[in-house]
């Protein structure tokens, strides 16, 4: 798991799925969506009795599962209803391995916890730019920027696989 970063865009971008901004999760306040992936969604939120900023991620894998109008996620079949559940006890497994882990290329975990039919990791939130902005504004990095990130990064997945854990989402 790759460090939790959120995107300097202009504008906050709309996702269909996701839950309306200003909801509460315990008491985390979600402000905007960071990303949605096909198994989850990431959004910025404020921590109200920490007062800091916060990265949260929601289990809502798009091939099985939809959000009903109350914000609950539920199963898009009942034919889905058994991989959606093997996949929840999958992603709360994770977030317990990933709350052990500390290493300074992979996000911190600091809790989890399960609401709306579905579950949430609470990270600690890393500004910055993701890869793909950064390619935008310099298409030929620097080698030595690129041989930097590249050392990162693989250090934080050598960290995850000696975790036991395959990370199939780097952006």
């Amino acid at each position: 798991i790759a460090r939790a970063g959120a995107s300097t865009m202009s504008e906050p971008l709309h996702y269909r799925n996701s839950l309306p901004l200003g909801t509460m999760l315990l008491e985390y306040r979600l402000e905007s969506v960071l990303g949605a992936g096909g198994f989850g969604m990431t959004y910025l939120a404020h921590d109200t009795h920490l007062d800091n900023k916060v990265a949260i991620k929601e289990y809502l894998p798009i091939e099985l599962a939809v959000r009903a109008p109350n914000g609950h996620i539920v199963p898009v079949s009942t034919g889905a209803d058994y991989n959606y559940k093997w996949g929840l006890d999958r992603f709360l497994q994770e977030a317990r391995l990933l709350a052990k882990l500390r290493h300074p290329n992979i996000v911190t975990v600091n809790r989890y916890f399960e609401e709306n039919g579905t579950a949430y990791m609470v990270m600690n939130y890393e500004s910055g730019a993701s890869m793909s902005q950064m390619l935008k504004r310099a298409p030929t990095p620097d080698e030595g920027l690129l041989t930097s990130i590249l050392m990162s990064l693989l250090e934080g997945l050598h960290a995850v696989h000696l975790a036991g854990l395959l990370h199939r989402d780097i952006k």
